[in-house]
């Protein structure tokens, strides 16, 4: 039975924005182009263009569908869900090449004409959500403003996975935002909360 037009057409797109991603994180904006991706998509140029009609509107689907390419689990409160998250994404930025490729071209969004900061918006609202979630559990010191916080752990955590790409190719992640948080959380938690936030298994301790 022949597969539906519809289906196929939605098919053929989301391997063309998959291979897109690949292409962009292996190469950056820069050092992609149309044919990699056609290529790296087996689509013909006709069915390239029926779906995106340029480089720069690939890369802008990647980037503007970032948070879609991560799926949160549950669990976890307050504070403890808001450190969890980020172990979290950072696991995302080593086996997840969607979510990968969107961080860079957030990054690299001047190359291509865009300078847009709704992605990191967007993480500053999820943020800014677990915060207050703290807030009405009583884990955060009274001077804490939560919007304020939220901007600073994004701009903390961006600058974070930044240095360890380059380092490391974000190997040492992990171990870098354990480091980020003992020095962060004293800063926002209560005595109480902050002996009851603990780090994933398989990194540093929070405690030196």
């Amino acid at each position: 039975m022949a597969e539906p037009k519809q289906e196929r057409a939605v098919k053929t797109r989301e391997a063309i924005l998959f291979a897109a991603a690949e292409v962009f994180d292996e190469c950056g904006y820069s050092g992609a182009s149309i044919s990699k991706i056609m290529q790296r998509a087996d689509v013909t140029q006709g069915g390239m263009y029926f779906h995106f009609k340029s480089k720069r509107g690939l890369a802008l689907a990647v980037l503007e569908h970032q948070q879609e390419f991560v799926h949160f689990p549950d669990g976890g409160a307050g504070l403890q869900r808001l450190v969890d998250l980020t172990f979290f994404i950072a696991h995302e930025l080593q086996t997840n090449v969607l979510f990968r490729a969107s961080v860079r071209l957030a990054v690299e969004q001047g190359d291509f004409g865009v300078q847009d900061d709704t992605a990191y918006q967007e993480w500053v609202e999820q943020l800014y959500t677990h915060l207050c979630e703290a807030r009405e559990l009583g884990q955060l010191l009274p001077e804490v403003d939560e919007r304020e916080c939220a901007n600073v752990l994004v701009g903390a955590y961006s600058g974070t996975q930044v240095f360890s790409n380059i380092a490391s190719g974000r190997v040492d992640l992990a171990d870098r935002l354990v480091s980020m948080w003992r020095y962060v959380l004293p800063g926002i938690a209560t005595p109480s909360a902050l002996a009851g936030v603990a780090m994933p298994k398989g990194t540093r301790r929070l405690a030196a």
